[in-house]
Parts: structure tokens; sequence; C-alpha cells
């Protein structure tokens, strides 16, 4: 073995790589015919960022720098001079170019990629880019402008961003809407499909809504349901609009053991609008599929929040795509539009095509100005982390910090989750436990470590067997133990994200069952036929997105993390509807304020780096 490949077995012993990039790494060199030290650490690195989320590794970041450092271990390696590195790699039979990819890919902003994901990038942005910066032709203006009008009445605050963004989705085929909890973004999407289908003028159109996972596709079917009914609708427009959700992998049709799904390039969808929400989930590859998989002539329709955490996989999509905060612009052409239909008038700035595609939901219906969720959550967003503290120090109602030790974890819990989960299994029938259920919810971080969901659900699950609220001994599916599942399974109809709770089933004996609910009731499922899944007292904010709960716990761990983001306590605290408790002392919550996801990628350059900020 060489010395370099040496220094990989250890860096995985020590836990700092993982047997697959040591692995990649090997397969790189033999495939290669080379032993250069300068290839196969680019390679165990670039497959080590992607599976820590970052689509291709920025070489210049670790360039002459210590990597595999591990305290009280071994001297770290040190990487080569960028400039060396780059020579050495650009000399390899494995790194391709933009011009001649091969298995790896070095750009010319010392980008390394996987060569998949190289080409999942470039097929992302040709994709965007024909759907950016040009108007739809034959739309009825007038038609149009009549239905803003009478869907989005005057509110006094100009400009209504919901009439813009509704404007938007009819006048363009790509619009991507990003707003935070309680902005309106559900209503405003059913809004748009009732004037899209009105620009249809009796020709059916094929609309199809999709998520990314189970339960935000529920979420979206329950909001789409709700906001159908409240709108001012004629009954056959109300009829046209669909309310049933699916999840991404099954609309494009994926199936086990293949990597390419039904619906691809080559077998498009049937739909001629596809609305998508929680767009802030999806990740590179998947964002690509569906991109590759939608006619040339159909509209996209995007919702998500750009501010929540990205995909757990690789790429931050959704803030690339929005420009990672750069203030709205749009050209001339699309502000003479918006002032003829919307009656907004808008300054036009000239920038890159794809700023005319998005739209931003400012106000929130849901935390008002006294709301000290809404104060915590925009102080997060900001990066303030004083104003964050401020707005938790107890004079709000709704939004409280606690500085608790491991030690005095167990008693809070026992304090607080005790009497809902009390109130919760006396309620009577599965779906009025399920629903109490999901009116509270505790979140972590971290999965490890005396703050993470591991040891937070066992703490849960014993402070309720004291209470004699539960008995875990006596069976793995004991009553009582709220579950999550974490694999999909379509032949069962259950998906990854979705949470039922075990209880006795009354037609089998008073044998426990595991329940979930559905549109149809409470549905039971033989614990026995359940995918895999695990306890859910806790779960972490990574799982809960797409979820909303009426009370809620944010634990954040002591030690420093780099996992432990602005992003991350934004998300948790607002999955609050009306109380949060954040469980953090002031300097873990400073230190996750002050640190932002930063993922390595080339669509926002791409999307965004040529004609940025000059006049028009």
């Amino acid at each position: 073995m060489s010395a370099d490949l040496a220094v990989l077995r250890v860096a995985v012993q020590s836990g700092v790589l993982r047997p697959l990039d040591r692995h990649f790494a090997r397969w790189m060199a033999e495939l290669g015919g080379s032993d250069d030290p300068a290839l196969a650490l680019a390679a165990a690195l670039v497959s080590r960022q992607v599976g820590e989320g970052d689509v291709c590794l920025d070489l210049g970041a670790y360039a002459g720098r210590p990597v595999f450092a591990v305290p009280g271990g071994p001297a770290p390696t040190r990487a080569p001079a960028l400039g060396d590195w780059r020579s050495a790699l650009r000399m390899s039979a494995v790194v391709g170019s933009p011009t001649d990819p091969g298995p790896l890919v070095l750009d010319g902003h010392d980008r390394l990629y996987l060569g998949r994901y190289w080409r999942f990038e470039q097929d992302l942005v040709a994709a965007l880019s024909a759907r950016s910066g040009r108007l739809v032709g034959g739309v009825d203006r007038g038609l149009l402008a009549a239905g803003l009008g009478r869907l989005f009445p005057p509110t006094g605050e100009p400009p209504d961003w919901q009439r813009v963004a509704a404007a938007l989705a009819v006048l363009a085929p790509l619009c991507v809407i990003s707003g935070g909890p309680g902005t309106g973004k559900t209503r405003t999407v059913t809004a748009m499909l009732a004037l899209l289908i009105e620009q249809a003028r009796g020709r059916a159109l094929r609309i199809a809504l999709a998520a990314p996972t189970g339960k935000a596709a529920a979420r979206l079917s329950e909001s789409a349901r709700r906001a159908r009914a409240e709108l001012p609708l004629a009954p056959e427009v109300a009829a046209a609009i669909p309310v049933e959700a699916s999840t991404l992998h099954r609309l494009l049709g994926f199936r086990p053991g293949r990597a390419t799904p039904r619906h691809n390039p080559e077998n498009p969808l049937h739909a001629d609008v596809l609305v998508v929400d929680e767009a802030s989930m999806i990740d590179l590859p998947l964002m690509a599929r569906l991109l590759a998989a939608l006619p040339d002539q159909s509209r996209l329709i995007l919702l998500g929040d750009k501010d929540q955490l990205a995909s757990v996989e690789a790429g931050m999509v959704l803030g690339d795509i929005c420009g990672q905060g750069r203030p709205l612009r749009y050209s001339a052409g699309l502000c003479d539009a918006l002032a003829e239909t919307a009656g907004v008038r808008l300054a036009p700035v000239r920038a890159p095509p794809v700023a005319d595609q998005l739209a931003v939901l400012r106000r929130s219906y849901r935390f008002g100005p006294q709301s000290g969720i809404g104060a915590a959550a925009r102080a997060v967003n900001a990066g303030d982390a004083d104003a964050a503290l401020e707005a938790l120090d107890g004079r709000h109602p709704d939004a409280v910090r606690m500085a608790l030790g491991a030690s005095d974890l167990r008693g809070f819990l026992r304090d607080w989750l005790v009497p809902r989960f009390t109130a919760c299994l006396s309620a009577g029938t599965p779906s009025v436990v399920l629903a109490g259920l999901g009116g509270f919810r505790i979140l972590c971080a971290v999965r490890e470590g005396p703050f993470g969901v591991v040891a937070v659900n066992r703490l849960c699950e014993a402070v309720l067997a004291e209470a004699g609220l539960i008995a875990p001994g006596a069976a793995a599916h004991y009553p009582g133990r709220p579950i999550l599942v974490t694999s999909n399974d379509y032949a069962l109809g259950l998906f990854n994200g979705d949470v039922g709770i075990c209880l006795p089933d009354p037609t089998a004996g008073g044998a426990s069952r595991a329940w979930f609910e559905t549109e149809e009731g409470p549905r039971r499922v033989l614990p026995s036929r359940l995918p895999t899944h695990e306890s859910v007292f806790a779960m972490t904010v990574h799982k809960s997105q797409g979820s909303e709960h009426e009370e809620l716990v944010l634990v954040l761990p002591e030690a420093e993390s780099r996992v432990v983001t602005r992003e991350l306590v934004y998300t948790g605290l607002t999955r609050a509807r009306r109380r949060v408790t954040l469980i953090a002392s002031a300097p873990s919550l400073e230190r996750a304020v002050r640190q932002r996801v930063r993922r390595s990628s080339g669509l926002y350059d791409a999307l965004w780096g040529v004609g940025e900020g000059t006049s028009p």
C-alpha cells in the first residue's frame, strides 16, 4: 500500500474519513494508473464533502493546509499548494475538464466534482436558464388583472408581494416563491392555479402537486384543500384545482435498484403545471432529475423558505436559485407586465435572467409584531445574536430560553412532557391521540451527545415510564410508543418522516398496532410490517422540516458543532405555531447564530455570476 493510501486508512480509523471515501480514492488511483498522493487526497476529500452536503470540493479551501486533523492524534497531512495540486490533477487520466468530463471534473474555478454531480449541476443550470428571463406568450392580461383584483383585494401596504407572485406564475414559465411560515405561500399558489385555469378558458390543465416527503405532501394537500374552500372561486374553477399531492419520488417513478426514474427526458411527466412545496429540502440530483422530466412547455412553481435548512443531501439548491439573500430586482419587461396586470409599479434593475423568476413573501400572518417567535426568528435570520437573546428573555409569552445543564434536562422533560403525553394518551380514539401527539414536539439539533436525539429520547422514555404512562420493557412496540418512519414503503403507503403511535387494537384482542392518520381516517399497521423506524419522543430539526406544532422544545448542544447553524435554529424556532422553549446557553445560541451553512457548488455562480448589479 502506498504511503498516501496508508494516511487515508489512518484517517478512517480516526473517524475523519468514511471507509467509502478511502475506497473511492483507491479506485481512482487504480483507474488512473497513478500513485500520486495529490490525486488520492483530492478523491478522498471530494467523496467526503459530497457526503457532507457539498456538491464539489473547493481546492482553495484546503490547499496548503492540514487535513485529517484529530485532537490528540497523529500529525495531520498537509494538502499540496494550490498551483501544484491543480497541475497534478490536470495530469491525471481520471480528472477531466468541463469540455472533456471524466470520472472527476476540475473546472476553471478550482472546484473538483464527481463526474455525475458535475453533470447534474450543468443539466440543472441549463434547465433553469431555459425557463428564465422570458414571458409566456398568449396570456390574456386583462383577464389576469381582473382575477388578481378579485383574489388579492388591496391591502393598503404596497407592494402586495402575494399579488406579484401570482402574476409572475401566470406570466412566466418558472416561478420560485420563498417565504417563511405563515406568509401565505399555499393560499397564494392555490390562487395562482385558479388564475391559470381561467387563462385556459375551459381547456383541461394537467396540474400536479408534489413535495419531497410524504409528510410534506400531506400538509400541502391539507393546505390546498383549505385554501380552495376559502377563496372566492367559480365552482368549475374550484373543481379543476387538485388537492392531492404526491411525493417527488412517487411522481417521478423511482424504482428499487434503478438509478433512473420512470419519468425522464425520454418519458416526460404528463403535466402542464407542476407545483412543488418545501423546495429547500430538494437536493441537487433530485432537482436535476425533476427538471429533466418536465416537458419544455410545462410551468414549474417552486415553494419554499430560502432561509431554512438546506437538503440533507448535496447542495442548497433553493438558496442558490434565490441568490443567497440578494434583494429582488426585476427587468424592465417584467416590471411593465406587473404594472399592467397586478397594478404594482417597481423600478427595473438589470440583473441575471433568473432574478425575474423570484418572489419573496415578507408579511407573516402568523407571527405578528408582538410575537416572540417571530422576533427571535427574524433576529436569528439577520445574524443578530443579541436581539435573539432579547426576544427569548421572557418578555414574550410565546418564546422563552432556558439554560439547562445535562443533569437538569431530565427534570425539565418530566415537567414538560408528562402532562402533555398524559392528555394525549387519554384523548380516546387513535385519530384524537395522533392529533394530540402532533400538537407538541421536542426537536434536537444533533443526534449524539447528552443533548442529542438518542439521549433525549431515552430520557423521555424513562420519565414517561416512571409516571406509569408507558411500559417500554414489555415489548418493542409497546402501547404509547410514538414512531418515526425512516424509509419509504410504497406498498404500505408509509413514507420517510411519517409519524405514528402504537396503541391497543380492540379488534385484535387489545394487541398493539401502529396507527397512522390518513385522509380516510386512522389506519392500523402490524408492527412486523413496518418499514425501518425509530422512537420519536424527540426528533432532529432536519426531520421536522415540513411539520408544524402548536408547542415545541428546541434543544441545542452545549458543545460546539459545525451542524448547529443559523439556518438550523431558524428552522427549529419556526416549526412552532404558538409557543417555543429553547434549551440553550447564551454562548451556544450566539455560536449558532454566527455560523452559517456554506456548501460548495457552482450553481449560484452559474445563475448569478453575469450581469449582476448593472444599470439598465
